[in-house]
């Protein structure tokens, strides 16, 4: 028999149905679990205390028979780069060292107000603008299949926590993959909504603007559909799976690794025998200038922060200006980068951005959904900001992560799905659809689970402890 905490969220809500267990037991298994994996993997940079009464409400309402949600005690982690009421958001940033939020963003309102029990915030690197979780703060997060490798970021400690089956869901941003390459690293179903599909509101400032979306990490397919109905707010529309679909390997001449090929080939492959329509690009160049000019919008988003501070609580408390050798130094160079950025650079981006719209139009008017590797490159260590080399070729700091930002650039619904191991470690393909059209990728994504159907096995992070 599983232990609790290797079950998933709905096989969660169907114990607490048939009186098996109860949302107290299911909680406690999760944190105790969490104890024994912190050490090796660093995921949390703080857990709820009162989260124990959230599940006693929940077991409660169990008890009569009146749960409110599908997800009514479930144990849920939260990023730390969003507001959970009473508990500390550092943002991995000393600059918000000993914040407490007031409130809770409208995401966590919304899973708080469906019974799910939050129970912690886990580690993102500083400002959520690395693709490996590392900050001044609290340190480095391990990959659960290896814990001195990466699992990614900026979400690194939400997807080790639900990895290392510390909570079978995390609530989760993303402003360019920092939801669908973690997962991708880590075994797990990673998906990042349409623009605009989970409203946001009462939290930190926006220095990624609309373009970054929360999101859902979880085991399996289903808790994250579940999750982002929640989310959402409402339950999204019901979508047939999408059946033309154009596979791009590669973007212009970026390399991937061979494995990771072989992977994302044998998933193409495996939706033609699902009855899909699979053409491979030949080129696919049209996301070149929006990755080329990404980082711009975030910097220039610091930079804005960083002038307007006294007009944002979490950073008003210190002294104005601001310590700025409190950062650390990836996020001093942001900083730089967007203060000498100009005007006419940051609406380059924009213009990018409205090219990249009408070039996938055009995609869009003869292909149902794009499939892509999710990320370019296996995890690398952990204290490492980015790989060096992919497939024998230099790179530089996002060469891994070329394939994820087109999809919030043009505000489209995208998903890593796993789809098996290299080496020891998990690695996934990433599906993107039409703005909008969530359901229906989601369905896509359904399609291929039904018939490949992940099998994670549990992975022992105290084999290698990760070195901060």
């Amino acid at each position: 028999m599983l232990n609790l905490w290797q079950l998933d969220a709905a096989e969660l809500v169907d114990g607490f149905g048939a009186n098996e267990f109860t949302p107290i037991e299911a909680l406690e298994a999760c944190l105790a679990r969490a104890a024994a994996c912190q050490s090796a993997l660093n995921m949390f940079v703080s857990l709820d205390q009162n989260a124990r009464r959230a599940s006693e409400e929940s077991a409660r309402r169990w008890a009569r028979r009146e749960p409110i949600s599908p997800l009514d005690g479930v144990p849920i982690s939260v990023k730390d780069n969003v507001h959970v009421a009473g508990l500390s958001t550092s943002w991995g940033s000393r600059l918000l060292e000993g914040y407490v939020a007031p409130r809770d963003e409208a995401p966590v309102a919304r899973l708080r107000a469906a019974g799910a029990v939050l129970f912690g915030k886990t580690n993102c690197p500083e400002f959520a603008m690395q693709g490996t979780t590392t900050n001044a703060l609290a340190g480095t997060t391990g990959n659960p299949w290896r814990a001195d490798l990466t699992p990614g970021g900026s979400s690194g400690g939400a997807v080790a926590a639900v990895a290392a089956c510390c909570g079978p869901l995390a609530l989760t941003t993303d402003g360019g993959g920092s939801t669908r390459r973690p997962a991708s690293h880590t075994g797990l179903y990673g998906f990042k909504p349409s623009m605009g599909i989970v409203p946001r509101g009462g939290g930190l400032p926006e220095i990624f603007q609309d373009f970054e979306v929360v999101g859902a990490v979880g085991r399996s397919l289903r808790d994250v559909s579940t999750m982002t109905d929640t989310l959402a707010g409402r339950a999204l529309p019901d979508g047939a799976p999408l059946r033309r679909i154009l596979f791009v390997p590669r973007f212009g001449t970026h390399p991937v690794d061979p494995a990771i090929d072989a992977e994302v080939r044998a998933a193409a492959h495996r939706f033609e025998t699902l009855g899909c329509v699979v053409e491979e690009a030949v080129e696919f160049g049209i996301a070149d200038r929006v990755n080329a000019l990404w980082p711009t919008l975030s910097s220039v988003g610091l930079a804005w922060m960083i002038e307007c501070a006294g007009q944002f609580d979490e950073l008003s408390r210190r002294a104005v200006p601001l310590d700025l050798d409190l950062l650390t130094p990836a996020s001093r160079a942001a900083l730089e980068a967007g203060r000498s950025a100009s005007a006419t650079l940051l609406f380059e981006v924009f213009a990018a951005v409205r090219e990249l719209e009408r070039e996938l139009a055009v995609i869009f008017s003869h292909h149902d959904a794009i499939l892509t590797p999710a990320t370019a490159a296996l995890p690398w260590p952990a204290n490492e900001t980015h790989p060096l080399v992919i497939a024998g070729e230099p790179v530089g700091p996002r060469g891994h992560a070329v394939f994820t930002a087109f999809a919030n650039a043009a505000g489209l619904p995208a998903i890593a799905v796993p789809s098996g191991f290299v080496d020891g470690l998990p690695t996934g393909f990433q599906i993107v659809g039409r703005r909008g059209e969530d359901s229906a990728l989601l369905a896509l994504a359904r399609l291929y689970d039904d018939m490949h159907p992940w099998r994670p096995s549990w992975p022992d992070p105290k084999i290698r402890k990760v070195q901060r």
